[in-house]
């Protein structure tokens, strides 16, 4: 007895051919909505097979597949869960094979106006080559890596960058200049031509730079240090130049000069050689100043033959020897001035209260009564004063890649009051220039800054891709492609950088508007991502993003973080190497800078070889394991070993040093 006269076995196939006919309809029927809907708005007139095969699989998942999926992986039917670059030639295929089962004719499908199988996964190797150059032997996911400042001067750096595995350079314009760019490029070409591979070379426009405003100044402690003699063993009295008020201080002081402290005039007029200036320090240490000699009609040098701390407030008391006896030249403190200033000090617990302000208004901490009551709240201002008016009361604010948190009380056009809502146990130390996010808020900034403008134009001559920082929505994606259509530079790729949850809800409409009219590749900015949409849905998100990008056929780069704790200490976590084994489902994988960034780059090929034998898109790659076989030549060095190996004989100041390479036993499968 076959599977058909098995009683229930036909009716089943049956019912799930009628589903799959009427989900092809669906994804039809709502691929053509959304296409005529963006032809509508003039967004696009023309599209592509990619963006016919996004509008369908878009139109395939505005509905829960998973019932349909078990019943289909019950008859050994594919459950469509990889169908992202081919959506509607992989539910024919489902068609074609049921239709068999059920003695029918083959069906009179209409053609579907995108790629099938084969042409999707080659459309989205296409695109990947375009931007992102060829791929290495042996590795087929690109690696891109955050070009340092010391990249415009190390050649011998980038030149370690690019033989140990780097195919895209990444500049950040958000720092250093354009001088500096031209280097960090001219390096580039130059380590180019001598190892004899393509690099691409990718600048991010800096965007509107939301972050904390400066801190108002405040003089901080002055350290006297007697220095150790060679020759004794013993200290050497540090020197000190004693200057009326009215003078500069030398900061930091000239090299061999002693520095100088401000006195008032009137003291300085009754100082004489061997006095002393008696005091207690900020330590609660009994010191003295020895006063040597006059420098000249205004200035005097004086010495400290210990260490000592004094602020502003070190009170002093002139001194001189006079019968025997030390006793008070006047009765009058004397006060030093000319101490450095330092950012003051804004440390927030959780419950506190911050005004987030204009950027004129330098930032401060809370004003305190007598009795240690707040009388005035801390301050901050945002860099983007223009982000005050969108803000009302329950707006949750972010600072500092999220660690500190905050909620919107009250708000008006010149400031918010935020309430703590989010800090560690020993408070925050709140400090300028660190990123502020507004999850969900519309900011109304415009896609592109003055700078982003003036940026473009050198970018344009000098770069291989732009990366599109902050990009929110369709019409912000159509503005740069203007902007690049304007300085004549139309086939010039595009690196979208999905950041913030606006951006996130608009990714279908961003993704349409550029697919066909230029090069696309999209950056899951992981950092910002998940202060915006809270770090527990980021790995849902990011899984959702590979998807959506694959069924447009944009390649997509893994970023932040990527083997960070490396980069950085030259050792790696546990996780993080985890986290870099999955990266290999994306075109190309980023690291940002550091001390160890060769040895990251090197241990990062080496996991991306290795797992690419594995790991395909969302498909696993099913090689011969050697634990099927018993385990045979499991053991070997694993990655500590490699790491200890690579600190050894690789730096960040020795450079060449030799590539990690994994004996071939150590391989699991």
């Amino acid at each position: 007895m076959t599977n058909l006269d098995q009683p229930g076995v036909d009716g089943e196939y049956r019912a799930l051919l009628e589903e799959m006919h009427a989900l092809r309809q669906q994804v039809v029927d709502g691929a053509a909505t959304r296409l005529q809907e963006l032809a509508a708005r003039k967004e696009s007139g023309d599209f592509p097979a990619s963006a016919c095969n996004l509008a369908q699989y878009l139109a395939m998942r505005c509905r829960d597949l998973r019932p349909l999926q078990l019943r289909l992986a019950r008859k050994g039917l594919s459950s469509l869960g990889r169908v992202e670059a081919h959506v509607l030639a992989s539910i024919d295929e489902v068609i074609r094979v049921l239709s068999g089962l059920c003695a029918e004719p083959e069906p009179m499908l209409e053609p579907p106006p995108a790629p099938g199988f084969d042409a999707g996964n080659e459309l989205l190797a296409l695109n990947t080559r375009t931007l992102f150059g060829l791929p290495r032997p042996g590795r087929t996911a690109r690696v891109m890596v955050t070009m340092p400042t010391a990249a415009a001067s190390d050649g011998e750096l980038v030149r370690a960058l690019l033989e140990s595995g780097m195919d895209c350079a990444r500049i950040n314009c958000a720092h250093d200049s354009p001088a500096v760019w031209r280097r960090m490029i001219d390096n580039i070409r130059q380590a180019q031509r001598v190892v004899g591979r393509d690099c691409r070379v990718v600048m991010d426009l800096a965007g509107h730079k939301v972050r904390t405003g400066p801190l108002a100044d405040e003089p901080a402690a002055t350290q006297l240090r007697p220095q150790r003699d060679a020759f004794s063993g013993g200290r050497k009295p540090v020197a000190v130049r004693l200057a009326p008020e009215s003078a500069t201080a030398v900061e930091p002081p000239a090299s061999g000069q002693p520095p100088t402290m401000t006195v008032d005039p009137r003291v300085l007029a009754m100082l004489s050689p061997g006095d002393r200036l008696s005091f207690s320090d900020l330590r609660g240490k009994t010191r003295k100043l020895i006063v040597e000699r006059e420098l000249d009609d205004s200035t005097w040098l004086a010495r400290c033959p210990r260490r000592a701390v004094i602020g502003p407030g070190t009170s002093m008391r002139l001194m001189r020897r006079a019968n025997g006896r030390w006793a008070p030249v006047d009765a009058e403190p004397v006060y030093l001035g000319g101490h450095r200033t330092r950012p003051m000090r804004i440390v927030l617990q959780l419950g506190d209260a911050l005004n987030l302000t204009r950027p004129e208004l330098p930032g401060r901490p809370a004003r305190l009564d007598a009795d240690g009551r707040v009388v005035e709240p801390a301050r901050i201002g945002v860099t983007a004063a223009s982000v005050l008016k969108c803000l009302s009361p329950g707006q949750a604010v972010w600072i500092d890649d999220g660690k500190l948190g905050a909620v919107v009380v009250e708000s008006d056009s010149r400031s918010a009051l935020l309430k703590v809502t989010h800090a560690p146990p020993e408070g925050f130390r709140l400090k300028a220039d660190k990123g502020i996010n507004f999850p969900g808020a519309q900011l109304q900034l415009g896609p592109l800054s003055e700078k982003d403008l003036t940026d473009l134009d050198f970018v344009v001559s000098h770069g291989d891709l732009v990366g599109f920082s902050f990009v929110q929505t369709a019409s912000d994606m159509r503005a740069l492609m203007e902007e690049l259509k304007r300085r004549s530079a139309g086939d010039l790729g595009i690196v979208a950088k999905i950041e913030t949850e606006r951006a996130l809800r608009h990714l279908p409409d961003i993704m349409l508007s550029a697919i066909g009219r230029h090069p696309l590749a999209i950056m899951i900015a992981r950092g910002d991502l998940a202060v915006e949409i809270g770090g527990e849905r980021l790995a849902e998100i990011q899984e959702e993003l590979l998807w959506m990008a694959e069924a447009g056929h944009v390649p997509v780069v893994w970023a932040t973080q990527v083997l960070e704790s490396l980069a950085k200490t030259g050792s790696a976590s546990r996780p993080e190497l985890s986290d870099a084994a999955m990266s290999v489902r994306a075109e190309c994988v980023m690291l940002n800078k550091g001390p160890f960034i060769v040895t990251a780059l090197r241990v990062l090929d080496d996991i991306l070889r290795r797992m690419q034998d594995h790991q395909q898109k969302k498909m696993p790659q099913l090689r011969a394991l050697q634990l099927a076989a018993g385990g045979a030549g499991i053991k070997g060095a694993g990655v500590s070993a490699q790491l200890a190996s690579a600190a050894k004989s690789s730096t960040e100041s020795d450079a060449t040093a030799a590539p990690i390479t994994a004996p071939a036993s150590t391989s699991l499968g």
